[in-house]
């Protein structure tokens, strides 16, 4: 465990150096608001629209905007990492990120919901979603072939 810590670190350091992960880190963001987009915008049409129930609305919405989060990211934000392939194995790391960040978000707007106003509890944790997503994103998801091979 403390040497996968150190390993982390390391790699932080070194990306930072780099300056790649700013880039990488706009990118990233600017893809998140088309897929919010998307997202909303198949919510809103199944559930006021179509008469859909809230749930199949969201989930739907959900893994249309996932998937092209995903394929975006693979040929934009982290292309080289990627070789600009889609694989099957990549897609469902990435989708159990997107659950992390999930989970992330929820935990702590629901944490700081009591010791703030919500809307701000709730821009916090949208933040906190954007550093687990990114994270794991670009340190499990996408790392460089040269990386999964050792």
């Amino acid at each position: 465990m403390i040497e996968m810590l150190q390993n982390l670190v390391h790699r932080l350091k070194v990306a930072w150096a780099e300056r790649a992960i700013a880039l990488k880190a706009l990118s990233f963001a600017m893809i998140g608001v088309v897929n919010t987009a998307i997202d909303f915008s198949i919510f809103w049409t199944a559930n006021q629209l179509l008469g859909w129930r809230l749930v199949p609305a969201n989930v739907i919405a959900w893994v249309t905007a996932v998937s092209f989060s995903y394929a975006m990211n693979s040929f934009i934000t982290f292309g080289p990492e990627s070789g600009r392939v889609l694989r099957w194995r990549d897609y469902a790391t990435f989708v159990a990120s997107g659950v992390a960040g999930m989970v992330a978000s929820t935990a702590t707007l629901v944490a700081l919901s009591y010791v703030l106003p919500v809307v701000a509890a709730k821009l916090i944790s949208i933040l906190v979603s954007f550093v687990v997503n990114f994270s794991l994103s670009h340190f499990v998801v996408f790392k460089s072939r040269e990386q999964q091979r050792s």
